[in-house]
């Protein structure tokens, strides 16, 4: 891995070549967006979701752009399929440099007292299990390779910072990724391991599009946002692009708001 810190000029670049950035959730959205950015930033990328189609097009467009993305189908929730997405990523492009957990579900929209079992194990074993699992596996890919630094970046939500009504169980799995993000980063820093989180506000996606598209709930957004606009998908994948490189290299245990000032309102 590159070493850390600044430059001979005292100049830092944001930058990721000859970094090979593996991507969860990353056939749409912000997923997508992230792998971009990474790719024009430099970098080399794993790209995962559940799907094998979707990833395609992804890799397509960026192997057209000049960019090298290998695409695995993995569901974040089985550890066998983890262990064998490293096994590739590592066989195809040598090694995993940095990691995006960014793979998320929500199945349930309503009154959190009313959830019911199967969309909380649901949410559970993907937003958390599935971090967690991601996280092991990586650094497990480390400790195999005598690494001595390396990012994860964990994608949580402001969901997970205040009430979250209605989302109330994704709410729940977004906070406990910020305090899984502040133990790992406690406990992987002497290993020169670095781990964040990104809280996005409310993002023009596929996956939030129960809220883009319905104007009451997208307006309590909105209005609460200095800002007043929710925000694009390619507006929070810099920020991916930043932890991941040694422009961050003594940050690590923060979670990154980005919601245009929700959450200051």
């Amino acid at each position: 891995m590159a070493t850390s810190g600044p430059t001979a000029s005292g100049r830092i670049d944001i930058s990721l070549a000859d970094k090979v950035v593996l991507i969860t959730g990353a056939s749409r959205g912000i997923g997508a967006a992230m792998a971009r950015a990474c790719v024009h930033a430099g970098a080399k990328v794993v790209l995962a979701s559940r799907k094998q189609p979707g990833l395609d097009e992804v890799a397509e467009e960026l192997r057209g752009a000049g960019g090298t993305a290998l695409p695995i189908a993995c569901h974040t929730g089985k550890p066998e399929q983890i262990d064998e997405l490293f096994a590739r990523a590592t066989a195809e492009l040598g090694r995993v440099d940095a990691l995006v957990n960014n793979a998320a579900t929500n199945p349930y929209f309503g009154p959190l007292i009313d959830t019911p079992d199967a969309a909380f194990d649901k949410t559970v074993e993907v937003n958390l299990k599935g971090y967690l699992s991601m996280a092991q596996a990586y650094v497990r890919h480390l400790r195999e390779r005598d690494a001595t630094s390396g990012s994860i970046v964990n994608v949580a939500s402001v969901a997970g910072l205040r009430a979250a009504p209605m989302q109330g169980i994704y709410g729940m799995t977004k906070a406990a990724v910020v305090s899984m993000t502040q133990t790992l980063a406690f406990e992987l820093g002497s290993s020169g391991v670095r781990v964040n989180a990104i809280a996005p506000g409310l993002v023009e996606t596929r996956f939030a599009a129960t809220l883009v598209n319905n104007p009451s709930l997208r307006e309590h957004f909105v209005k609460r946002a200095p800002l007043g606009r929710h925000a694009q998908p390619e507006e929070i994948a810099a920020a991916a692009v930043y932890l991941s490189s040694d422009a961050a290299s003594y940050v690590t245990g923060h979670t990154m708001v980005i919601d245009g000032g929700f959450t200051i309102g």
